[in-house]
């Protein structure tokens, strides 16, 4: 009985060792990609400073989900506290106290919203990059005229920190991407300007922004860092329910949260608040992108 609790003992202190290297080379291999610096070269950028431009930008930062994690005063927030996902934080965009980006450059700022990539070179944490990477300049620079006027609010917040899980995530390559930089065509010029226009191609434009519930072929499907809970992103190819629905009455649900089905979207869920600041001409292009779509399994 003495050499079978031996024995067991030996494999188990073996099995915690195994699994304390594995802790160690996945640590030091997420904080090699983490501290990776990355070298952006970037065009001067123009940024706007008549009324009307730095009203647009703030609609802007609305409708391309810049206070879902920054907030709606944009001086950030606690996005997620917890010991094995990590510590998540939108940082604090004004000029007030603790801000992350009272000094940065318009090049600094297009560096960040593009590319993934703060102004010392290292890739940005959580930051939905790939999902502004083909903004035109024009709109940068309105984003970025807005961000410089909004009232300062004065919130320090700690730097964001990946917990054991997320690295795992990080080094076996899961979705979604944590580093943007890494996944980002960084040799690709967004365009200087684009004519809003009721075409699927603009729409393709606006719908970047749906990907990160969505998912990158728009299938929908369970969102990521959700709580089990939480209702599954809609399909938005032609494989699901919009294949049945009109353009006023996809409109509608956007501006008014009310389905075609008689369903009242849940804001926490779906952001139809958000999206009621569209346009009707981009709501269109959404509208004529997603029909474009081929149908695709939900969650696929």
């Amino acid at each position: 009985m003495k050499k079978v609790l031996k024995w067991i003992g030996i494999l188990l202190a073996g099995l915690v060792g195994v699994i304390v290297i594995i802790a160690l080379v996945g640590y030091f291999v997420s904080e090699r990609r983490i501290n990776k610096a990355y070298v952006i070269a970037v065009e001067p950028l123009t940024v706007p400073t008549d009324a009307a431009d730095i009203e647009e930008g703030h609609r802007l930062t609305v409708i391309r989900g810049c206070i879902d994690c920054h907030g709606t005063d944009y001086g950030g927030t606690t996005m997620l506290e917890d010991p094995l996902i990590g510590r998540i934080y939108g940082a604090n965009l004004t000029t007030g106290q603790g801000s992350a980006t009272a000094e940065w450059s318009a090049e600094d700022w297009a560096r960040a919203i593009r590319n993934g990539v703060a102004p010392n070179g290292r890739a940005l944490l959580v930051m939905p990059s790939l999902e502004y990477s083909g903004l035109s300049d024009e709109d940068v620079g309105r984003i970025i005229a807005y961000l410089r006027s909004a009232p300062p609010v004065d919130r320090a917040l700690p730097e964001s920190s990946l917990g054991p899980m997320t690295r795992a995530m990080l080094v076996t390559n899961q979705p979604p991407p944590l580093l943007s930089a890494e996944v980002i065509d960084q040799s690709h010029r967004p365009p200087r300007s684009l004519v809003p226009e009721a075409s699927a191609e603009y729409g393709a434009y606006q719908a970047t922004t749906c990907t990160g519930c969505h998912g990158k072929n728009l299938g929908g499907g369970p969102v990521p860092f959700s709580p089990p809970d939480k209702p599954k992103a809609a399909n938005l190819t032609q494989g699901g329910d919009l294949a049945n629905w009109t353009l006023e009455q996809f409109k509608t649900t956007l501006r008014t949260g009310m389905t075609p089905e008689g369903r009242q979207l849940d804001p926490q869920n779906m952001p139809w608040p958000v999206t009621s600041q569209m346009t009707d001409v981009e709501l269109e292009a959404l509208w004529l992108y997603f029909q474009s779509l081929p149908p695709v399994a939900t969650g696929n």
